[in-house]
């Protein structure tokens, strides 16, 4: 296991995990087990009816992501985001907090640099819905959380429901 990636008994990490808390380090090479363990993300991010998954949700500690805006699934080694342009509101919810939607201000444009599946360096920019996925899965590979994105005024309205969540979670 050269990533250090535990492909057993994968399951989505919810708030109160403390691994949803914890940075994420970079992955130094796109070996079979990494390309294992995407299928594997890709398979809980789809069966959970997800349109993004960072690997801190499944308790891995590593930077990648993948995600699927609604014209195929698309996989993030490392990413970086460069370049943000405009801001704008919108409802977004989290594997991670079922149940839970929050109003959260992100980019609307971004620019992202990251390795692909390949271990190949890739450049682009992303709008719109696409720009939000990477962006909050970004933030999960930095400990950032949708609930930190929010004033505390507007989680008052959800607290008994993520207090349940914190009870409900495994904290390992």
């Amino acid at each position: 296991m050269s990533q250090g990636i535990s492909m057993s008994k994968l399951s989505i990490k919810t708030y109160g995990n403390r691994v949803l808390e914890s940075k994420s380090r970079k992955v130094h090479t796109v070996d079979k087990e990494v390309k294992i363990f995407v299928k594997d993300m890709a398979e809980i991010m789809y069966e959970g009816r997800g349109v993004g998954l960072a690997a801190p949700q499944v308790g891995v500690l590593k930077r990648i992501i993948v995600f699927d805006p609604g014209n195929g699934l698309m996989c993030l080694i490392n990413p970086e985001i460069t370049w943000t342009r405009g801001r704008e509101v919108m409802p977004e919810g989290c594997l991670s907090f079922p149940g839970v939607e929050l109003e959260v201000k992100r980019h609307r444009e971004i620019a992202v640099r990251a390795l692909d599946l390949d271990g190949k360096s890739v450049e682009f920019k992303a709008r719109d819905i696409t720009a939000r996925i990477i962006q909050h899965e970004v933030d999960h590979l930095d400990g950032v959380l949708i609930v930190d994105r929010v004033s505390r005024k507007k989680l008052k309205p959800i607290k008994e429901k993520l207090e349940e969540l914190k009870k409900l979670s495994d904290k390992s």
